[in-house]
């Protein structure tokens, strides 16, 4: 049976691959500019979402509260353990890494499409165990770390980070490494995926009204 695909990714060439292979198979994909706007026209549908950047994980949040009948697969890079269980958790239904297979993405959309989760060994693992969750007596970073943790979920660079502190970017990077080691964390994902449990970035993180974003192996 034919699906409704959409895929949300920054790339137009990672968007394209996917599109490739997924209507290769007969899917009918699309990458549409406003995601919100697309689901409320499908009725049913699966939604492909890179999740990079702290905005990405609000449009997950929202699909979630509005896109009942829609299954999400998350797209995610570095620390899969840590970002893939926080995505289900958020509301995914299925995990994938951004460089798997063509054959694997396409089974994985079809799979998920019918009700199944599928998932990562190092997921699956984390979630039976709760090797993915933390302490919740860690003490909160100061307004300054908090800053730097919110501009380093929101896409900036050590660099450009250290250059808005007044650092070099050597600095920067060594009070970086100590800030994550306060966390009992060891690198800038887990830290911001700390930050984000124990609710100390609040409400200012902020999203943007639009929610798009704008293959033998299908990579970034």
């Amino acid at each position: 049976m034919a699906l409704h695909v959409a895929v949300v990714d920054p790339l137009p060439m990672y968007r394209e691959g996917v599109a490739a292979v997924l209507s290769a198979a007969g899917h009918r994909v699309e990458a549409p500019a406003e995601l919100l706007a697309w689901v409320r026209q499908v009725q049913r549908g699966v939604v492909l979402l890179t999740l990079e950047h702290e905005r990405d994980w609000d449009v997950l949040g929202r699909l979630r509260d509005v896109a009942a009948t829609h299954a999400v697969i998350a797209l995610i890079g570095e620390e899969p353990a840590v970002l893939g269980t926080r995505a289900v958790r958020a509301g995914a239904r299925s995990v994938l890494t951004r460089d798997v297979a063509a054959g694997v993405l396409r089974r994985t959309v079809e799979a998920t499409a019918e009700g199944q989760a599928v998932l990562p060994a190092v997921v699956a693992t984390a979630l039976a165990t709760g090797a993915h969750r933390t302490g919740g007596d860690t003490k909160p970073p100061s307004p300054r770390q908090l800053s730097w943790l919110r501009q380093l979920a929101e896409g900036s660079t050590v660099a450009q980070l250290a250059g808005r502190a007044g650092y070099s970017e050597r600095a920067m990077f060594r009070l970086l490494q100590a800030l994550y080691q306060e966390m009992g964390v060891a690198t800038r994902v887990q830290a911001i995926v700390r930050a984000q449990e124990q609710g100390w970035f609040g409400a200012g993180t902020g999203l943007s009204e639009d929610l798009g974003t704008g293959p033998g192996r299908v990579r970034r």
